[in-house]
């Protein structure tokens, strides 16, 4: 869920509203990409597997090819909840870890406390 989902409930200016989906449409720019590059690489790994053409050295190429895309789509969206934190009041903040189930505030990484 992104905070725009609950625009009205933390009580968003307009100009917050406008920054939020500027950062929204950022981020799916720069996570489809990766994601669609995961799963062509996930897709490889499957079929190296399927054909029987897997070696300990293609298997170590290609996991490390999945982790290095995992990790650069992980950074591509936890990057935009720092820049969520930045945009929204504390108050704002407390209320949207509330809204998204947690107990207490979300860190800047998006996650409980």
């Amino acid at each position: 869920m992104h905070v725009l989902e609950f625009a009205d409930s933390l009580d968003l200016s307009d100009q917050q509203r406008a920054k939020m989906q500027q950062l929204i449409t950022a981020m799916k720019a720069a996570a489809i990409p990766l994601g669609e590059q995961l799963i062509a690489q996930e897709a490889d790994l499957d079929q190296q597997f399927a054909n029987k053409t897997i070696t300990p050295a293609s298997l170590a190429v290609s996991t490390g090819a999945i982790g290095a895309t995992h990790a650069a789509l992980r950074r591509a969206h936890l990057k935009y909840h720092l820049f969520t934190v930045e945009v929204l009041t504390p108050a704002q903040v407390q209320r949207y870890g509330e809204l998204r189930g947690y107990n207490g505030a979300i860190h800047p990484h998006g996650h409980r406390e």
